[in-house]
């Protein structure tokens, strides 16, 4: 029977890649797709990954005409090499495999005329809410060298982030106590990007850097084309320096594309369906000069008292996201209150226990998952690993040996080694998600604002302190990861429940709710 199954096997390997006619990368002006890695000298904040000018050469919609954008590095660009961030000895072959699609939301940002400039370095297979692990080296923060740009879309934070530096500042003005001596040392960069974020990989660069950045409701923009990490957490958002353009991304990006079954819902909407969102804001924002407010009822805003007992949360972000939340919403016509949810607290303990066991599956196997589901025809990983590969990634991200061994652990056949992670509590855990989302729904209720209870939006701090140092790359693993511990608390629990969730820069320095 063995023999059979390998037959089987053996006859779906040999028979031709069968390549999705949507995701068929469509024709670019110039008939070429040509890339290159740029010097050093051109990419001071090792924001870029590898650079190109693609403009589709029959764009279906001006929505987005000229507009330059960035792709994190785990999502197809076709006829671009992905690197995921890591080593090439960890993909199969030598070199990074060259995408043969265009993953949805790239076909669609072309469809809708944006300029695809390149792809943006992102972290060691994008396990890193820091920005130091890319087998290409750290990314930096614009404002300054030797900082953390935030992760895992380290490189399209920083793009944009600069982007807005050369925007509000002159020539000759100094961008930061560092060693840049001017915005123009920057390099290249872009206005808009595209991240994925599983578990604040969106939001916490965003808010270090001082951009808007969306992680949308689950299910509502595709994965399809994307590395995926888990599909019950995997999302795609806009990365932006304004609401206007994140509101427009997400307008060019949503709806159903008819291949991403594992994280569609019935929910998602056609893509003919998808709300008009800058028409939506610039309704907000004209009720809100004209009469003073918002149109429609007075919002309610609920600042999470859980959010702010997070480990390590600096007093001082807790104190500027109070305030200031207060001020502005106040001055908006909003109410704002103070709400609790007591399941907050343990919403990243379950996010681990839901998610971690069976990632190394989809983020180091590449395993399909449950549902249907088109991954990248390209991207194929080295498997199991060889003590090589442990020894580079001890190097360049730990954090991944700890996911190699969870998943080995959750998939061990011994009772002493299963004990650790049994799948019975793993799925317990997707269980309590259930759980966890309903204790959020509950003070979103609108029915409850009747009785005062209910509120419109939740504020939450976003990372729990301003940018900080890179570690030392020779320091002890421990003391590397050390600085991470903890950031995600208060973004990783909205990529379990699905709950739309968005960075909103918050004061002068780089801080965000």
């Amino acid at each position: 029977m063995l023999q059979s199954l390998e037959g089987v096997m053996q006859h779906v390997e040999q028979s031709p890649e069968y390549l999705h006619p949507s995701l068929i990368p469509q024709p670019v002006v110039g008939g070429s797709r040509i890339y290159h890695q740029p010097a050093a000298e051109d990419n001071p904040m090792n924001a870029w990954s590898h650079c190109c000018h693609l403009e589709a050469a029959h764009p279906t919609s001006d929505l987005l005409k000229g507009r330059t954008v960035a792709i994190k590095d785990n999502i197809s660009v076709g006829g671009l090499p992905t690197t995921l961030g890591t080593h090439p000895e960890l993909l199969h072959g030598k070199e990074f495999p060259v995408s043969t699609i265009d993953a949805t939301v790239v076909a669609r940002l072309l469809s809708a005329g944006a300029v695809v400039k390149g792809t943006s370095t992102c972290e060691n297979f994008c396990a890193s809410a820091l920005s130091w692990t890319s087998a290409s080296g750290p990314v930096h923060h614009p404002l300054r060298r030797g900082y953390t740009s935030g992760g895992s879309s380290s490189g399209s934070c920083a793009l944009v982030a600069a982007h807005k530096l050369q925007r509000s500042r002159s020539p000759h003005t100094a961008v930061a106590a560092g060693d840049q001596s001017s915005y123009e040392s920057l390099g290249p960069t872009v206005e808009l990007a595209i991240g994925s974020d599983q578990a604040g990989s969106v939001r916490n660069p965003a808010c270090y850097t001082g951009l808007y950045g969306l992680k949308p409701t689950f299910g509502l923009v595709p994965y399809t084309g994307a590395a995926s990490m888990s599909p019950m957490i995997d999302h795609l958002g806009p990365i932006a320096a304004s609401l206007e353009d994140v509101a427009l991304l997400l307008r060019v990006m949503a709806g159903w594309d008819g291949i991403d079954a594992a994280r569609m819902t019935p929910e998602s909407p056609r893509v003919e369906a998808v709300v008009d969102y800058p028409a939506k804001l610039a309704d907000f924002r004209r009720g809100l000069k004209v009469n003073g407010k918002p149109p429609g009822p007075p919002l309610r805003v609920g600042l999470l008292t859980e959010s702010f007992l997070v480990p390590d949360l600096d007093p001082a972000v807790a104190t500027l996201i109070r305030d200031n939340t207060r001020a502005y919403f106040t001055a908006a016509g909003a109410t704002v209150v103070d709400v609790s949810v007591p399941m907050h607290t343990e919403a990243p303990l379950i996010w681990t226990a839901a998610a971690r066991p069976s990632m190394s599956q989809f983020l180091s196997q590449g395993r399909p998952a449950g549902h249907l589901s088109y991954l990248p025809p390209h991207l194929r990983t080295q498997w199991p690993p060889a003590q090589k590969v442990y020894d580079l990634l001890n190097k360049s991200n730990p954090a991944l040996v700890n996911i190699h061994l969870a998943g080995q652990l959750a998939a061990a056949n011994t009772a002493e080694l299963s004990a650790v992670a049994p799948a019975w509590l793993e799925a317990k855990a997707h269980r309590k998600v259930f759980e966890l989302r309903a204790a959020y729904d509950a003070v979103l209720d609108a029915a409850a604002k009747d009785s005062g209870g209910g509120v419109d939006v939740l504020v939450l701090p976003c990372a729990p302190t301003p940018a900080m140092p890179h570690p030392d790359p020779a320091a002890p693993i421990l003391e590397r990861l050390r600085p991470a511990i903890g950031l995600t608390s208060n973004t990783c629990p909205f990529n379990v429940t699905g709950h739309p969730a968005m960075s909103v820069p918050c004061g002068t320095l780089p801080v965000a709710v």
